[in-house]
């Protein structure tokens, strides 16, 4: 009897490793970014022609990201290192995220759903909608005198195709709060090819609509417009969140 249990016990043991390893996710890469990014509300007919059927927007009812239903995020790769373990280069781009459920399911996530990149290596990248950027520019300086410190940021994205993501900020900056997060990233053309980004950050949110920060927003303006954009930055939208993340640590993880 001792010996059939021991075989059973070894039995649910191989087949659990085995489905363990079948589970077990693919490490592509991992990125050391610094980031900008805006929180919008877009018009929602427009926004969800993006999506594909069966999935619809994911948004917050409170808290900082309250109301979003799209975010326009500016990164800095300073440092892509690859499942090798070697450096990879670096690069710079701008991506549209919609926060986004399956309909009747626990799963959540972001769709991106737009991105135009520095590199041509990323386009169309691994979302199959990245735009390589004719015209890619970022312009960060810091002044520090006495106990402020003033940020200025510059960011400009065009490609040849006349779709334009551009921001301009000056802004105080604060001690950021540390956070961890993991989170899915879907393809609107194929949302079962997803990536798994596995994160740690600081964030410093500057300016917001729900939660009590001061403003240290000084000056501020973007500019959104062409091509597949035109819909969703129609005159209406409006911003409700300016987040500087000071530092993105971002692993890069296939299902």
């Amino acid at each position: 009897m001792g010996g059939r249990a021991a075989f059973a016990g070894l039995a649910v043991s191989l087949v659990l490793g085995a489905f363990g390893q079948a589970q077990a996710e693919t490490f592509v890469e991992h990125n050391a970014e610094f980031r900008m990014q805006l929180d919008f509300v877009v018009p929602d007919a427009a926004l969800r022609k993006f999506l594909p059927s069966g999935w619809e927007p994911n948004i917050a009812t409170q808290g900082p990201a309250k109301d979003c239903n799209l975010r326009m995020i500016f990164i800095d790769r300073a440092d892509i290192t690859g499942a090798d373990g070697a450096p990879a280069g670096s690069s710079r781009l701008v991506y549209l995220a919609i926060p986004v459920k399956q309909s009747g399911s626990t799963t959540v996530g972001q769709m991106i759903i737009a991105g135009l990149t520095s590199d041509p290596k990323d386009a169309p990248g691994p979302f199959g909608n990245y735009e390589l950027a004719t015209t890619n520019r970022m312009d960060r300086s810091v002044t520090a005198a006495g106990k402020d410190t003033l940020v200025n940021e510059d960011w400009e994205f065009v490609a040849a195709s006349g779709e334009r993501m551009e921001v301009h900020l000056t802004y105080e900056r604060a001690p950021a709060r540390k956070g961890g997060s993991e989170v899915k990233f879907f393809s609107p053309t194929n949302p079962s090819s997803y990536q798994v980004f596995k994160i740690e950050q600081g964030i410093d949110i500057m300016r917001n609509a729900t939660v009590p920060v001061r403003d240290r927003v000084k000056d501020f303006s973007y500019k959104a417009a062409g091509g597949r954009l035109a819909p969703l930055f129609d005159g209406t939208e409006r911003v409700v969140s300016i987040d500087s993340f000071h530092w993105y640590n971002r692993g890069v993880y296939l299902p």
